[in-house]
């Protein structure tokens, strides 16, 4: 069947038929007989959410680099176009070449968050490829999967012939040129994954046994064969300033959820937040130079025509030059007409300039993110935010014209009492007492607050992983107390409140905490329809109460108790950089709500110092060790 007719077929009876007929603009094109290995690269989501991921861009510029490799992108189809493929039989292809997934060599997913983990089966399904790594046959692609869930990629281990553990840039050539050897020696595929798994940060699930305790927690994790290591290693890029950064992404037909060019420029996070698992997993925090970041961004500017550019870190605030990278990016985009957002700004008086100069006259919300809304819950948690910087920030902001806030809090963390909810309610009318205490001719029309809560999931490589959840009614129960409260507040006309799905954070954390077992139940629920499952209107919850029943998984065993400082978890295996022994003394710090300075403040002894690099002013001691912080 010619590939034209295939595609004008199926395009004619879909709602967006530009997510699937790719060649975008600086989309890559090679002639597929030059290229000796094919990798098909699939962000297990909608068109609209991959296209706006920049881990993928860069992936897409790298392998792209080598004349010997030709990458192509996949996507979840919709499932309008699901149905199609299944109905006609006709097997899922990439957007570049418009062939099947199933003939690459390699198909690597970005496993960006856990509810995504039914769409990663749609995609080897509709492809024609064995969920089951087991099943799988020389023919068959090498499906390998990166990205922050593999943090723990125990619950789809039996669906991936191997994990790529840290950061792209790293040794992802090391892996094509080991799978280019290992062809040429005629090795099959057994023979490909054991030398892959001698390469730094490979990690290959099949040649690994768990055996299980009584009572369902770990007895040991070990290595089936002589030579494959017992840990695995977290590869990150120490400089980012000399690596692989795209300077022709590929520009959408359709617009993406972000649709704007992104310049990254940091990684890592100095604060600490002990929930935040992105915070601990990426550290050390390492800095693109200024002179980087200025060429790249005139570069993004001039080859995608984007009327917008977004700064990317987890804490904009902590880059110590972005004062001179904005004077400089002020300059160029005011030219080119174009806009510039800054997430991930503290709000204090320097960020307040900063945005100042980059929005127009009609100003944007603010954005603050306590997580508690006592101090004692921010301190527990080390968000490392005061009731006073809150409010200086907000009559700073309000003074300067600003009259939207918006405020997130995360309900159900370790050690939550019935006041700290409360507690929210509590700051957001101090908030509205701050705007209500400027003169009336000196405002900026009403107020608006607008209160988001999403609930605590214990995540793997966080002090909080040994931290116990709790059901979705409790939840929702936490929530009603924080409305109960709102609406006892004078200003309460002025304050919006809303809150995360709680089913979906209970799931979210059973995958996050679980282990193999659960590869049956996520393959049970895919067979039961589940797709896109982080979307509201698409996620069922009964469908997983009759997954867990039916292979008598009981999910509170996973997210109900709290852990044991000697308990083996699924993830243990993984030398994530952050250290088992730091994580525990942050939880112990976090029970006696003690707050531990940030990285440029004082090394805390984490561990990340062993990557040789970062902000950790440990880096400059002569004996080359960490300061416990005690």
């Amino acid at each position: 069947m010619a590939k034209l007719a295939l595609s004008d077929r199926i395009l004619m009876s879909v709602e967006k038929p530009a997510r699937y007929i790719g060649h975008e603009i600086n989309a890559v094109i090679k002639d597929k007989a030059q290229v000796s290995i094919r990798f098909a690269m699939c962000f297990p989501d909608v068109y609209e959410i991959g296209m706006s991921h920049l881990g993928i861009q860069i992936i897409y510029d790298q392998l792209n680099r080598r004349d010997d490799v030709w990458c192509e992108r996949v996507y979840s189809p919709w499932p309008d176009l699901h149905n199609i493929l299944m109905e006609t039989n006709t097997p899922l292809f990439t957007l570049e070449s418009q062939e099947p997934v199933r003939d690459f060599d390699f198909l690597g997913f970005t496993i960006q968050y856990e509810l995504c983990y039914t769409n990663i089966l749609q995609v080897l399904d509709l492809s024609g490829i064995p969920l089951h790594a087991s099943d799988r046959s020389e023919t068959d692609p090498i499906v390998m999967g990166g990205g922050p869930c593999t943090s723990n990629p125990e619950p789809l281990a039996d669906f991936f012939d191997l994990f790529y553990i840290g950061e792209s840039e790293t040794v992802m050539y090391d892996l094509m040129d080991a799978y280019r050897e290992n062809r040429a020696k005629g090795g099959d595929r057994r023979a490909f994954l054991r030398a892959a798994s001698g390469i730094p940060g490979i990690y290959v699930p099949s040649l690994y046994n768990v055996s299980y305790k009584e009572d369902g927690t770990i007895l040991s994790f070990e290595p089936r064969e002589e030579g494959v290591p017992a840990r695995i290693r977290r590869q990150a890029v120490m400089d980012l300033s000399h690596t692989f950064y795209p300077t022709k992404p590929v520009i959408p037909y359709v617009k993406a959820t972000q649709d704007k060019v992104t310049l990254e420029i940091q990684r890592g996070c100095i604060r600490g937040c002990r929930f935040c698992q992105a915070g601990m997993w990426y550290r050390p925090t390492r800095r693109r130079s200024l002179e980087f970041l200025k060429e790249r961004a005139e570069t993004l500017i001039r080859n995608t025509g984007y009327e917008e550019l977004s700064l990317s870190s987890l804490s904009s605030s902590d880059y110590p030059e972005l004062g001179e990278l904005m004077e400089f990016l002020i300059d160029i985009c005011e030219k080119k007409k174009v806009n510039i957002s800054l997430p991930s700004l503290r709000i204090d008086r320097f960020s307040l300039d900063v945005m100042e100069r980059v929005q127009d006259i009609k100003k944007s919300s603010l954005t603050f993110a306590p997580e508690g809304g006592s101090q004692r819950m921010r301190d527990a948690i080390n968000k490392g935010l005061t009731r006073d910087n809150i409010l200086s920030g907000s009559n700073e902001a309000f003074h300067g014209g600003w009259n939207t806030v918006k405020l997130y809090f995360m309900l159900g963390q370790p050690g939550e009492t019935e006041e700290d909810r409360k507690a929210i309610a509590h700051l957001a009318e101090d908030i509205t007492e701050v705007y209500y205490d400027i003169p009336k001719a000196e405002r900026n029309g009403k107020c608006q607050i607008t209160v988001s809560t999403s609930f605590f999931v214990a995540k793997p490589f966080t002090p909080f992983q040994w931290a116990a959840m709790f059901r979705p009614e409790d939840y929702i129960s936490y929530a009603q107390t924080v409305l109960a409260e709102m609406k006892q507040m004078k200003n309460f006309r002025s304050i919006r409140y809303n809150w995360h799905e709680a089913d979906v954070t209970v799931i979210e954390g059973v995958l996050a905490r679980g282990d193999r077992r659960l590869g049956a139940v996520i393959e049970n629920v895919y067979r039961q329809g589940a797709l896109f499952e982080a979307w509201t209107d698409y996620f069922r919850m009964e469908r997983w109460e009759k997954a867990f029943e039916a292979f008598g998984v009981d999910p509170d065993f996973y997210i109900m108790r709290e852990r044991g400082k000697d308990e083996i978890f699924p993830w243990d295996f993984i030398d994530g950089g952050v250290t088992k022994e730091f994580l525990w003394r942050e939880w112990e710090r976090s029970r006696k709500g003690e707050v531990t300075p940030n990285c440029e403040e004082r090394c805390s002894g984490c561990g990340s110092l062993s990557y040789g690099g970062g902000v950790c002013p440990g880096k400059n001691r002569n004996d080359q060790k960490e300061e416990v912080f005690l």
